[in-house]
């Protein structure tokens, strides 16, 4: 005290010299500091200093003291240090003996392995076993000779492989190999008779022990980097590559554009040159090819028109006009299903030709023969679609040869009498309307063929050909078989028919040919041959009668036919012309009134120009970003997987009622579901990601301004289709199997960012199947007694019923709120009793009805909760043990989240990968493959371009080119004249 007084310590207490006793004024005092008020400020403070008595306080510092301070704070460092080490010891010490004592007991081992006595007597009577056998074989010397250069040949080469393996060892040593090379080389010492010194100093080898291990890992990480390089790269390349052909794609659009232009306006010169006037006449009748028009004009364009019974030779005829056996033939089946348009025309070289074909046939070769038989059977089977026997679609074919006479010819399928078991009802009908269709033209020349070997009075095409022309202005009728009729037939009634006075029909002229003598492999040369040779020796063309020589042959009456025909050409052509003139013109003033900004666009130019913008909206399915593809695709996903996750996975694990059987319930469905059906729903998550943003894409360009809405139908057929055809990669599943097992693996979230990703998606799923549950509640309880006042909504008596039930129920939940997903029996019965007091009669099941969107929606909440407080809970999940469940918090379903987030980015991120790589070009292809097969099949064209614009500009384009061809013949006529 004394000291302190002195100032010893930093303080000088200067008094008075008379010390005089304090008094205090404890009225005047403030206790505010004593009863915690602290919130009063005073301004004196000085409570024990008397205002008379001064004192003075300085403040001083010395040297003493600065050391003594830092000693203190030496020692006081080193007992820290040295209680650390010691209690960190004994800690080390304490577990070392825990892991020892869990190790098994291996005192057994003792009893059955030998001793070091045991093995040192085992080594000695082997060593002496050894010497014994030694001594007592005697080694054959041819045999150790060649042992010796065996065992010389070995030494020099594991000479010449160690010189190797030494060279190219590094120089360092390590005293852990020392040790093996050591005993190695007392080995090779020993075998060589080297000593230890001159081995280690020829070849001394290095290694790095435990360090191979590190360095293989540092290579593998080495080729990792550059594999990740070279597919960087390849994605830069690739990118590039897709721009190009995007570019290239543009270009060949606007090129398809141009060609369609031009090709539409162009006028070949050098072809018209080079055809002749019957193929130009037969190009008009290729165009006036099933033309149909509103403008009450057909087709009156000569041409001759072949008629007859079934199997009445009129193929035959045909044939022998064309100078060829062209037609399949067939034994009292109907071969002639279609109509064959045949254009004859003189030719240095007998040759036939398809029209939509530029394959041309030798017609002197049997094998070529065979072949176009062949096509023409399968064409006309091609042709007859829908369980129909014969068909309407035309075929056409041109034939060439010296002496052929010029003009066009149709074969007709024959007429019928009955219809058998294998044709269809109304084959009889479709022959005769057809028939009569192509025998309605005025212009068209009838062939009528009549088949000599049977009665007249079975003839069915007489009767057609004279209700279509009663006064014979253009038939000409012939008479076949007639060879066969001289034997079967009197021959006064064969004269009657050729002199027309046995049918009542009216011809222009009548003929009598010979098609054969019923063999099918007969030529045509041998054919005419047997014609020539039978009218010059029948008895019944040489008496004297009204058959005249110009009745009889088929040269004769292809004469006579193609005179007839030219004759009529020129009679009529100009008259067409000037018909098809006014009906051109009357099409492009409606056209003018009805679409005045368009241009005249047919089917074909109309699909190419859909066809060219489907493309370039695949084309621009590559220029949406990888961060859009991510997120289309990573919320179809989850669209696919929530009801899944929470219904199969979290709920039950969250039910389970521990934290462990949580964790391990989770594992093995999360192990199972990766294992089977999470790649495909993946795959299927993809597949539909894509085809969303293509008709995203589709949808986008039906608001563009030059939007053309006539290509609608043909770009959904189209779409659709392909999208039908179209199929994810197959090894795309196994590729995803390997990844989500191998993400699934990883359950510790090391990231603070990870963690609040993985509670806001927790929060964000909860919630919305809160919110679903919530509405179902709705429906099942009415409305909530604010709806009532606001809404004047009522409750029904079901769901008052169901309300008074969850009242019951929510006293269950109150009472315990970690109450199990299903209701006790003594509950049930407790709430059925309860319901019972108050007058309504349940069962046990309308209970549990009610109990479970009930207890879902408590459960929701609660889980909900449980995300709100995982917020701020990544400090407490890092810092305490997590494998122990040493943590105060229950962060297990925000664990689970993170995992199914964590493996739901990486499937993202592999499906965008092979949208953009792969299934994008795919999708383009099967595209391209459904637009190639629509582009061939005219009737899709006509089913998905319709309209008023279309089927006009489509006449009005036939119409004009028709027109065009017409003054074109004509001129070519006129120059012939």
């Amino acid at each position: 005290m004394a000291q302190i007084l002195q100032g010893r310590f930093g303080f000088n207490l200067k008094t008075s010299r008379s010390l005089r006793p304090l008094v205090l004024n404890l009225s005047r005092m403030n206790f505010s500091t004593l009863n915690g008020n602290h919130g009063i400020r005073h301004p004196q403070r000085r409570i024990l200093q008397p205002s008379n008595v001064p004192l003075y306080m300085t403040p001083r510092r010395t040297y003493a003291m600065i050391v003594a301070r830092i000693l203190r704070g030496a020692l006081k460092l080193r007992y820290l240090v040295l209680g650390g080490a010691i209690g960190g010891g004994m800690t080390l010490n304490k577990k070392y003996e825990e892991w020892r004592d869990g190790l098994p007991d291996m005192k057994w081992l003792d009893d059955v392995l030998p001793d070091n006595e045991q093995w040192h007597k085992f080594s000695k009577s082997l060593m002496s076993v050894g010497e014994a056998v030694r001594d007592s074989i005697e080694i054959d010397p041819r045999l150790k000779k060649i042992s010796e250069e065996k065992l010389a040949e070995w030494r020099a080469w594991f000479d010449n492989r160690l010189d190797n393996a030494i060279e190219a060892a590094e120089t360092t040593t390590n005293p852990t190999v020392e040790g093996s090379f050591q005993t190695l080389s007392d080995i090779i010492s020993d075998m060589y008779g080297v000593t230890k010194e001159e081995l280690k100093a020829k070849h001394l080898v290095e290694t790095k022990g435990m360090s191979g291990a590190e360095e293989a890992h540092r290579k593998h990480q080495t080729m990792q980097q550059q594999i990740e390089e070279l597919q960087a790269e390849m994605m830069t390349v690739q990118l590039k590559y897709q721009k190009e052909l995007e570019k290239l794609e543009r270009e060949n659009k606007n090129l398809r554009q141009q060609y369609l232009i031009l090709k539409s306006n162009r006028k070949s010169g050098a072809k018209k040159i080079k055809k002749s006037l019957i193929d130009m006449y037969s190009e008009v009748l290729d165009e006036l090819s099933g033309y149909d028009t509103n403008y009450t004009m057909a087709d009156h364009l000569p041409r001759v028109v072949v008629v007859g019974d079934q199997s009445s030779g009129k193929t035959s005829v045909l044939e022998s006009i064309a100078q060829a056996r062209i037609f399949p033939r067939g034994s009292g089946e109907m071969m002639t299903r279609a109509p064959v348009k045949v254009t004859l025309s003189e030719g240095p070289y007998h040759l036939a030709k398809f029209n939509d074909s530029e394959r041309e046939y030798d017609l002197t070769k049997e094998s070529e023969l065979a072949e176009l038989r062949r096509e023409v059977e399968l064409r006309m089977r091609h042709s007859v679609r829908g369980g129909r026997t014969v068909s309407t679609e035309t075929i056409s074919m041109t034939v060439k040869g010296p002496g052929l006479q010029r003009m066009v010819l149709i074969d007709l399928p024959g007429i019928i009498s009955t219809v058998t078991v294998d044709m269809a009802a109304d084959t009889k009908d479709s022959i005769h309307q057809m028939t009569r269709h192509y025998m309605s033209n005025p212009n068209a020349i009838i062939l009528c063929i009549q088949d000599g070997s049977v009665d007249a009075e079975r003839s069915n095409v007489t009767d057609l050909v004279s209700q279509c022309d009663p006064l014979g202005k253009r038939t000409i009728f012939v008479l076949t078989k007639v060879d066969l009729a001289e034997e079967l037939a009197d021959p006064d009634r064969i004269r009657k028919i050729l002199a027309g006075k046995l049918f009542p029909m009216k011809a222009l002229g009548y003929f009598a040919v010979v098609t054969g003598r019923g063999r099918k492999d007969d030529s045509i040369e041998t054919i005419r041959d047997y014609e020539e040779r039978f009218f010059k020796t029948s008895k019944l063309f040489h008496r004297s009668g009204t058959v005249m020589p110009h009745q009889v042959s088929t040269r004769n009456l292809s004469l006579a036919v193609a005179d007839r025909f030219w004759r009529m050409v020129r009679e009529t052509i100009e008259q067409q012309a000037d018909a098809f003139k006014v009906t051109r013109f009357n099409l492009e003033t409606e056209w003018k009134n009805n679409f005045p900004r368009l241009r005249e666009s047919g089917r074909d130019e109309l699909f190419e120009k859909a066809k060219g913008e489907i493309l370039d909206e695949v084309v621009n399915l590559s220029q949406i970003s990888a961060k859009k593809w991510e997120e289309v695709i990573l919320n179809t996903l989850w669209d696919k997987l929530s009801s899944y996750v929470f219904e199969n996975i979290y709920l039950p694990a969250a039910q389970s009622g521990s934290p462990n059987s949580f964790n391990t319930m989770v594992d093995i469905k999360l192990r199972q579901w990766a294992d089977q059906s999470l790649p495909a729903r993946a795959v299927e998550s993809g597949y539909e990601a894509l085809q969303k943003e293509f008709l995203e894409l589709l949808e986008l360009a039906k608001k563009s301004p030059d939007h053309d809405d006539i290509f609608d139908n043909l770009k959904a057929a189209a779409v659709d289709e392909a999208i039908r055809r179209y199929t994810w990669e197959d090894k795309a599943i196994d590729m995803l199997r390997v990844i989500q097992l191998n993400t699934l693996e990883d359950r510790i979230v090391t990231d603070k960012g990870e963690w609040d990703q993985a509670v806001r998606f927790f929060e964000a799923s909860v919630k919305e199947k809160l919110n679903l549950t919530e509405n179902t509640m709705a429906e099942m309880f009415g409305p909530s007694a604010w709806q009532r006042w606001t809404q004047w909504k009522y409750a029904t008596d079901e769901q008052q019923k169901r309300r008074n039930v969850k009242g019951e129920l929510d006293k269950i939940l109150v009472s315990d709120s970690k109450h199990p997903p299903t209701l006790s029996y003594d509950e049930l019965t407790t709430v059925r009793k309860n319901l019972q007091r108050a007058g309504l009669e349940v069962d046990t099941e309308y209970i549990r009805e009610t109990w479970y969107p009930v207890y879902r929606r408590h459960f929701l909440q609660q889980a909900l909760l449980r995300a709100y407080d995982g917020r701020k809970a990544y400090y407490l999940y890092v810092t305490q043990n997590r494998d122990r469940g040493d943590c105060t918090l229950n962060v297990n379903d925000i664990i689970l989240f993170w995992r199914i987030q964590q493996v739901m980015k990486v499937t993202t991120n592999a499906l965008r990968q092979q949208v953009i790589n792969r299934e994008a070009r795919r999708l383009d292809k099967e595209i391209k493959a459904v637009l190639d097969e629509y582009s061939e099949d005219e009737d899709k064209k006509i089913q998905l371009l319709t309209g008023k614009r279309v089927s006009l500009a489509e006449e009005l384009l036939r119409v004009r080119k028709i027109q065009e061809r017409l003054e074109e013949f004509i001129n070519a006529l006129n120059k012939e004249k």
